[in-house]
């Protein structure tokens, strides 16, 4: 079964290049392309693509009005956003995101055609394959025949969502607890819900590592600090750590933890190496937080491709930690926490409506 993928633009020379960026891509079908937003609305209604790649910024709709107006009209496409490496083109993606858009690409700036095509090829192809992964559970799950597989791997159903099982006295309450939350794929509509639901007395600090390019991160902060009852603000380098405020590592950088000279905790953003292709990268993160802070963290690994997390909660169990997964059923990808709960580094499962109530129960009983 193919993936039939429209094409959005508003200029010819990106058209062209997704397109041929799209085309060759096994189980990958591009079925028609679209020079603004309203054109687009009229070929997705004519077409019904499972797929549509967007331009954020386009003429007579731009993509947020697209991705609002397909709302409204019962439109259940996918859509992975291509956006300008600007502070509005960053702006704007975040609120796609927040809409539903499954994921975004940074639009490549300069390079010859061959480039631009081999980077567009790169990093569509992991998110199609993501993308049709979750259609495919997505079928099982509505009760559905699954579509057959175009991945290697079948999928499997979700097993049922396991609420705090096991207790957060393992713990060694070396100090005040702290709380650290890595995403990647479907992280900015997933904090968009997590974080309103944590209570102004959470009584911890909130580390945030959801992987983004400079520019991006801090409209993320933003849009999440007036959602939630709790302060939230893009991290800056050196500057300690305070109870109910929730700090998201800036985009393109890796962000640290590390004891100040009165044991308050310090945030260090450093130009340190991506790990994991990442940058900021969850496992640097977790890692600074077992060796200066051991036995005070509550760890959540949200939804997202890859394995990144893993190593970095194997460290936090050792020194003591209580940590969640997000489920199956309400990840976008289930990559990260599939990885961690195979490692058998994860003490509970949960949808994400319920990880919330899971922190603020763990952190309560870290403290008790």
């Amino acid at each position: 079964m193919s993936t039939r993928v429209l094409v959005v633009d508003d200029t010819v020379v990106f058209r062209r290049i997704v397109s041929d960026a799209l085309t060759g891509v096994a189980g990958v079908e591009v079925v028609g392309t679209a020079s603004n937003g309203r054109l687009a609305m009229s070929r997705m209604a004519a077409l019904e693509p499972d797929l549509v790649t967007l331009d954020i910024e386009m003429p007579e709709m731009n993509g947020i009005e697209v991705l609002e107006a397909m709302s409204r009209a019962g439109m259940n496409a996918g859509v992975i956003m291509l956006s300008s490496l600007t502070v509005r083109g960053g702006e704007m993606t975040v609120r796609a995101l927040e809409l539903g858009a499954f994921d975004f690409i940074t639009k490549p700036e300069g390079g010859n055609t061959e480039a631009n095509l081999g980077y567009l090829r790169g990093r569509l192809l992991p998110m199609i394959q993501a993308f049709e992964r979750r259609r495919e559970i997505r079928t099982i799950l509505s009760g559905g025949a699954a579509p057959p597989a175009t991945e290697a791997v079948r999928p499997s159903v979700a097993a049922p969502p396991a609420i705090l099982s096991r207790p957060a006295r393992r713990l060694r309450r070396t100090g005040p607890p702290l709380v650290l939350i890595g995403v990647s794929t479907g992280g900015p509509g997933a904090l968009a819900k997590l974080v309103p639901a944590l209570p102004v007395d959470l009584d911890a600090p909130v580390f945030i590592v959801q992987h983004m390019p400079p520019m991006f991160t801090g409209p993320l902060a933003q849009s999440l600090d007036k959602k939630s009852a709790l302060r939230v603000k893009e991290a800056q380098d050196g500057e300690a750590a305070e109870k109910n405020c929730v700090y998201v590592a800036p985009g393109g950088r890796q962000m640290k933890l590390a004891a100040g000279p009165k044991g308050e905790i310090r945030l260090c953003i450093t130009d340190d190496p991506p790990e994991n292709g990442c940058r900021p990268a969850v496992d640097y993160l977790f890692r600074s937080a077992a060796l200066h802070f051991p036995g005070r963290s509550v760890a959540a690994i949200l939804t997202g491709m890859g394995n990144d997390g893993t190593d970095g909660l194997r460290m936090l169990k050792r020194s003591g930690c209580f940590s969640i997964a997000q489920d199956e059923s309400s990840c976008v990808v289930f990559g990260m926490p599939k990885e961690a709960i195979q490692a058998g580094v994860v003490d509970t499962v949960a949808p994400l409506d319920m990880i919330g109530a899971a922190i603020v129960k763990s952190v309560r009983e870290v403290r008790a």
